[in-house]
Order: C-alpha cells, then structure tokens, then sequence
C-alpha cells in the first residue's frame, strides 16, 4: 500500500507510523551544506538520537501535512 493511499483510508496516526517504520532500510544520500549537518548531529546527540533516526523523524513528522491534513 502507498502512503498516500493510507493516508486517504482514515488510519490513524499509530498506523501510519507504524508503516513508515516498519519496512526495510535503504541507503540514501543527501547533499546538505556542512553547518546545517553538523547543527543536526548536534541536535540530535542532545535528544539521544542518531543522525539517521533525527532525519527519519523530521520526514515521517512531515509527512502528513505534505498529504494535506495535519494529523499529528
């Protein structure tokens, strides 16, 4: 199932969370200027996370509202 498909079906917020975590991981790479990676290692070691899992929460939190609704 796509996100935005169950997006669309009413899931609620412990559902679409659970499918955004719950696949396989994949590499990726992106290009971001030194200082604003450096401010999210930062960020991120003061909350107790990876740099990986700090990105991964800013885009599953973002998610919803890219859908059009605001969820969470």
């Amino acid at each position: 199932m796509k996100y935005s498909k169950l997006f669309e079906s009413g899931a609620t917020a412990s559902e679409i969370q659970a499918f955004l975590v719950g696949s396989g991981l994949v590499p990726v790479t992106i290009r971001i200027p030194r200082s604003l990676r450096d401010s999210a290692r930062e960020a991120a070691s003061r909350l107790g996370l990876t740099f990986a899992s700090f990105v991964g929460q800013g885009i599953s939190r973002s998610l919803p509202f890219l859908a059009g609704g605001s969820r969470w």
